[in-house]
């Protein structure tokens, strides 16, 4: 029965997340397992992988074989390094208190880099946010002014017309006696008819 170390799929479509298994490998993708030794979220940057290395070192050292993507997330979680360590020990090449030493500082060192990468990440965020707010402000400006500049013969216009509608209504009363001279002349002569 070979033993593989895989990823089986779980989560909607578009997205994502994996758990890391050992299985028979002649079991189906989302099929039986032996045991579950991780998790993978491959959605987030960087990618989430939460990992059981001593599980993981077992598996290896019975002699399950991991996919090309799970050799690579064990290689970067430090399950291949410790492994290859256990193998230093057994050969009697390193002592238990030096492997363990050599895989902490291995620890610290990736830690760092992660780190690092987040803090790249996160600045490179706030740069394009504040890059795109400047962007932003430029075009709302603009469509300012370009109003400011469309209402100024608006304006101009309606003052010429409130100086119109003053003069005609100066005029108006006296057109409007006019009219009301007319109607009184055609009442005197509906009288006299």
């Amino acid at each position: 029965m070979p033993v593989k170390i895989r990823l089986q799929r779980h989560g909607k479509k578009g997205k994502p997340y994996f758990w890391i298994i050992a299985a028979d490998g002649r079991s189906k993708r989302s099929g039986r397992y032996l045991e579950k030794i991780g998790h993978y979220s491959p959605t987030t940057n960087p990618a989430q992988i939460e990992l059981d290395i001593d599980s993981a070192v077992k598996w290896l050292q019975n002699g399950a074989q991991p996919t090309d993507t799970v050799r690579a997330i064990l290689s970067y979680k430090g399950a291949l390094l410790k492994n290859h360590l256990a193998g230093g020990v057994r050969k009697g090449a390193l002592t238990e208190e030096q492997a363990e030493a050599k895989f902490n500082e291995w620890l610290e060192t990736k830690k760092g880099s992660i780190d690092h990468k987040k803090a790249t990440l996160s600045e490179a965020q706030e740069k394009l946010k504040a890059e795109k707010l400047v962007a932003e402000k430029a075009v709302s400006d603009k469509r300012a002014a370009d109003a400011a500049a469309a209402a100024a013969p608006v304006a101009e216009e309606v003052e010429e017309v409130e100086a119109v509608a003053e003069t005609e209504t100066e005029e108006a009363p006296a057109a409007k006696s006019g009219i009301e001279e007319a109607a009184a002349e055609a009442k005197e002569d509906n009288k006299k008819a």
